[in-house]
């Protein structure tokens, strides 16, 4: 039985959801984490959607077997094809909560006139998710979705924050059905890394939403108002994967240092 002091359980095809878990960690340092990045299977972004939610579902049966008290889908493209699958594994008993409702609340919320921009997978953009969420709540808003495939895996192989990076980014957001914009969303976990680089390429400010952010922010508000905030001092996070690389575990380092260590789980076997 979970209690408030239970693990939050986040899981992604890969890094990009270690943006998610860092914001978490970092505006609520007590809770314990389970991540796991099913690195067998990346980059979800070109998968069927079939696919994505039979990996999903086994993904979340391992967490609840692992006495967790919330599933946070931090992926765009699990979040758009397998966030009903996932509840459903889930029932009524703990909340799910994906990357994209989230991100939509808080774009609505300080929404101005002018165009809406969204980057992502190719899976995320052709499930029009963001435009269908948006549109529902800005009947007249403009929103323009542009496929950037490249990213996710030259951010997942370490390359970014560079010079080959900033070509690829660039050449992106230069697409003509993102001119103009006032608002962009990084619709992928894995694009926080490059908010930095993403903003070089404009010449004016425009408000470009930290998704990772936004996300751990809905988080702390569902705990809060469930009661259900941990009271660890010095909690313990775990993290599993479906294949282990050595890249992929010095990745993770970026974000949660050199003592993590991570566990691989022959998923389909253990199920």
């Amino acid at each position: 039985m979970y209690t408030p002091n239970s693990p939050i359980g986040i899981f992604d095809s890969g890094i990009g959801g270690m943006t998610v878990a860092s914001a978490i960690k970092k505006i609520l340092p007590n809770e314990q984490l389970i991540y796991f990045g099913d690195t067998a299977h990346l980059p979800y972004g070109d998968k069927s959607k079939e696919s994505i939610q039979k990996y999903a579902h086994a993904i979340t049966e391992f967490l609840l077997k692992k006495g967790v008290k919330m599933i946070v889908i931090a992926c765009n493209t699990a979040s758009a094809l397998a966030f009903d699958i996932t509840k459903k594994t889930v029932g009524e008993s703990i909340p799910v909560i994906n990357v994209i409702d989230p991100v939509v609340d808080l774009v609505v919320k300080n929404f101005k006139k002018g165009k809406i921009g969204v980057i992502g997978t190719k899976a995320t953009v052709n499930s029009t998710i963001y435009t269908q969420k948006i549109k529902s709540k800005l009947p007249d808003s403009k929103i323009e979705e542009v496929a950037t495939p490249l990213l996710a895996p030259m951010i997942e192989e370490g390359f970014f924050n560079n010079n080959i990076s900033q070509t690829i980014i660039n050449n992106y957001l230069s697409h003509k059905r993102l001119k103009n914009v006032k608002q962009l969303i990084p619709g992928c976990t894995h694009y926080p890394l490059i908010l930095n680089q993403i903003a070089s390429f404009y010449d004016k400010p425009i408000d470009i939403i930290d998704t990772a952010m936004c996300v751990a922010e809905k988080i702390k508000e569902t705990l809060t108002n469930t009661h259900f905030l941990s009271t660890i001092n010095h909690p313990e996070h775990h993290f599993y994967v479906s294949d282990y690389t050595e890249g992929f575990e010095q990745s993770t380092r970026i974000f949660f240092g050199s003592k993590i260590k991570l566990e691989q789980v022959l998923l389909w076997d253990a199920l």
